[in-house]
């Protein structure tokens, strides 16, 4: 799928589900990693995260549409478009869209957890980035730190 494709889609959504048209443009927006797209407010253009397209399809594209279009039919109307808003969430509601956007990746899932132990009260301690032993000590003791193994999560 295009951009030019995307644009002319959620002109689409926006005509049958909201009555009100999308008169700026859509892109697609690869760098987009946690969030399934993004309205801007200052041109009012809005992003979508091409995995959602390729990973879910076209239900859930259509879900991540209506979510960004509500934020842009209630700003344009001059009304809350945040998403803690009872506006925004009775408009999410009535059109179908989607609360939050689905798993994309394992962005935030860290591949590989570091132990060490305590030389002197065995107090493990369980890291995400590795330590040097021979600069850090154990927080209670101050005791000397053994590298024991990494856990694979």
């Amino acid at each position: 799928m295009t951009n030019e494709e995307l644009t002319i889609l959620i002109k689409k959504v926006s005509q049958e589900n909201f009555g009100k048209p999308f008169v700026h443009s859509a892109v697609f927006n690869s760098r987009l990693r946690t969030t399934g797209g993004r309205f801007h407010l200052n041109d009012r253009h809005i992003d979508i995260n091409p995995k959602i397209y390729q990973v879910y399809g076209m239900d859930r594209l259509v879900g991540v549409i209506k979510h960004e279009l509500c934020h842009y039919h209630l700003y344009n109307a001059g009304m809350p478009s945040q998403h803690k808003n009872q506006e925004f969430k009775l408009l999410l509601k009535q059109v179908g869209g989607l609360r939050y956007a689905p798993p994309l990746n394992n962005a935030n899932k860290h591949k590989r957890i570091h132990m060490y132990e305590c030389v002197k009260c065995h107090t493990i301690y369980q890291r995400v980035r590795k330590i040097n032993t021979s600069r850090y000590v154990c927080g209670k003791c101050h005791g000397k730190l053994k590298f024991i193994k990494n856990i694979n999560v």
